[in-house]
């Protein structure tokens, strides 16, 4: 299919399906937006209503530039917004991770405060590189090599955002091997925890794969100088099923298995060594500078050396106050105000919260 000159797409765009996509973000946004308020879980899940505002706007403007296709500007803000959308929301994969660290101290691998933070940086490095590559191509019109250096920049991104999810799922599986070969039966708002995370980062991944493929497919037409683009690039059915369906099933995955079902508001709350228990902690502690924390975010200093820099503060119950409003891991609290459940701790099993 040649390219038409008044065309910035390489097809006819559709109108509706754009529109549904934009509706359905639309949708999960507002119930984001509407949970975080009902849990006051804003802290940790805050990125799932940012990720989906930018994803929200990037649909918006693609339904809009579908029947503008000559229209540059419009071009260009569909194409920046829809890709960097995914990025923000995996921002939310890393938060929670980070908050199951705090709540299993004694699993973690390294200090669930840097998690965060660590991960944020390259998703903003992915952020940035996606930005900048996107805007690069989409005001490139017919300069090939523009087209290129642009399309190089969202490769090596999405690759880059491949290698952090891949890394943060081995952080999972990590704590999950902990936990398993601790003896200590799971509980079941942490298995949930478990398989929603290792859900939502497959999605990710494969998202990223399939771009990546779109993109290398974009070099390799125009390294032959071809004034025909491949199937993948002439057909907007790729961009829908590959960019649209797996991170709209994402961000209705973290609605209906919403992180405050599962875990407490406060950071300090932790699962004591019972796994039916939960404790008011100190937190974790690292009596090691802030650089230093950076510089070596696995201790492995300290563990080479037999002293771990972290207090395990999770081997003295006695000294941490049990939560008197019940247990997430027996289903006998909420994080709604006055959320305390009525149940007996059989009954808990159940969590009937979970899907309030």
């Amino acid at each position: 299919m040649a390219t038409d000159i008044s065309n910035y797409y390489m097809y006819q765009p559709q109108h509706v399906v754009p529109a549904v996509f934009a509706a359905l973000i639309g949708i999960s946004l507002l119930l984001h937006v509407y949970q975080n308020f009902r849990y006051n879980f804003w802290r940790v899940t805050f990125f799932m209503a940012w990720g989906g505002l930018v994803f929200l706007i990037g649909w918006i403007a693609r339904v809009v530039s579908s029947y503008h296709t000559d229209n540059l500007n419009l071009y260009i803000v569909q194409t920046i917004f829809i890709y960097a959308g995914p990025p923000i929301y995996s921002a939310a994969a890393y938060n929670i991770v980070g908050r199951l660290m705090n709540y299993l101290p004694m699993y973690a691998p390294l200090n669930p405060n840097r998690v965060l933070i660590t991960f944020v940086y390259l998703g903003a490095l992915v952020e940035a590189l996606t930005a900048a590559g996107a805007a690069k191509m989409s005001a490139a019109g017919d300069d090939l090599s523009r087209i290129k250096s642009g399309g190089t920049l969202m490769a090596v991104a999405l690759v880059l955002q491949a290698v952090v999810e891949l890394a943060l799922v081995s952080l999972v599986g990590l704590i999950h091997f902990r936990f398993s070969r601790s003896g200590s039966e799971i509980p079941p708002n942490v298995k949930k925890l478990f398989i929603t995370l290792y859900g939502t980062s497959t999605l990710v991944i494969v998202r990223c794969i399939c771009r990546a493929i779109e993109s290398f497919t974009l070099f390799g037409e125009i390294e032959k100088g071809a004034k025909h683009y491949g199937y993948i690039l002439a057909h907007e059915w790729y961009i829908f099923a590959f960019e649209a369906v797996p991170m709209v099933l994402f961000t209705f995955w973290l609605n209906v298995f919403h992180t405050a079902h599962f875990l407490p508001r406060q950071k300090t709350r932790y699962l004591d060594l019972d796994g039916k228990t939960e404790r008011l902690g100190p937190g974790w502690i690292d009596r090691r500078s802030t650089w230093e924390t950076f510089a070596d975010p696995f201790d492995l200093g300290g563990i080479f050396a037999g002293k771990p820099n972290h207090e395990s503060f999770w081997l003295s119950p006695e000294k941490w106050p049990v939560a008197q409003d019940g247990s997430f891991a027996m289903g006998t609290t909420s994080n709604v105000a006055g959320g305390q459940i009525n149940k007996s701790p059989e009954e808990g099993q159940i969590l009937s919260m979970t899907h309030a």
